[in-house]
């Protein structure tokens, strides 16, 4: 699983290196260049939005306690997209400055006013833009977290089974034990009886022989 996000991450350092590359050469360009290298650059990055999700997808894949460094190093590789992001809007902003600069020629200066209009209402889309990605990122979150939570509750689940039947074994052990002692007592009691009884009877012997040689010896003193 992990060698599979390592080769993601290959792709990912490619295409970012590409990407940045291409970032810092839009202001040089202009005209149907600039445009296509534009358009190139927006389709590199949806990819690379592509391959974040694909390593996202590996990393839940991972065990949990190996986990917490490829969640490093995948955040990392998000705010690298972040930035490349932002410096992506700031290039399409100037170039989308100088194509209507370009298509209002002479009559940019008395349309001063729309211009600033415009630039406002694209800070405040780009604005509201980025607060929805910051959304987004903390939605994901909380997903990764609610994930985390139920394989640890899984984990938890799994040790309480496993020590629950240790206990069950536990008990079946220590009825069988009780059942053995029960029966040794049983026993005990049995061979102590039996030799109590057997002491009794040697007595009630002893005394019958120790009577008779008494009452032997009594008649023969008053034969003589």
């Amino acid at each position: 699983m992990s060698s599979d996000f390592e080769t993601y991450e290959q792709d990912f350092a490619t295409l970012t290196a590409e990407v940045t590359n291409k970032i810092g050469r839009i202001p040089k360009l202009s005209g149907e260049e600039k445009t296509q290298l534009v358009l190139n650059v927006d389709k590199q990055l949806e990819e690379v939005r592509e391959l974040l999700e694909q390593m996202d997808l590996e990393v839940r894949e991972i065990p949990i306690q190996s986990r917490a460094m490829y969640n490093s190093r995948l955040k990392s590789y998000k705010q690298e997209m972040e930035k490349l992001e932002k410096d992506f809007k700031r290039s399409r902003i100037a170039y989308s400055d100088e194509v209507r600069n370009e298509l209002l020629g002479e009559d940019a200066g008395s349309s001063e006013n729309q211009l600033i209009k415009l630039r406002e209402e694209r800070a405040h889309l780009l604005d509201n833009t980025e607060k929805l990605e910051r959304s987004s990122r903390r939605l994901e979150a909380g997903y990764q977290i609610a994930v985390e939570t139920e394989q640890v509750g899984q984990e938890v689940l799994a040790n309480l089974h496993s020590d629950r039947e240790k206990i069950q074994r536990a008990r079946e052990r220590l009825r069988e034990t009780d059942a053995n002692l029960g029966k040794s007592s049983r026993i005990l009691t049995g061979m102590l009886r039996r030799i109590i009884q057997n002491r009794i009877l040697v007595f009630v012997l002893g005394a019958i022989i120790l009577l008779t040689i008494i009452l032997a010896i009594y008649f023969n003193l008053r034969g003589h």
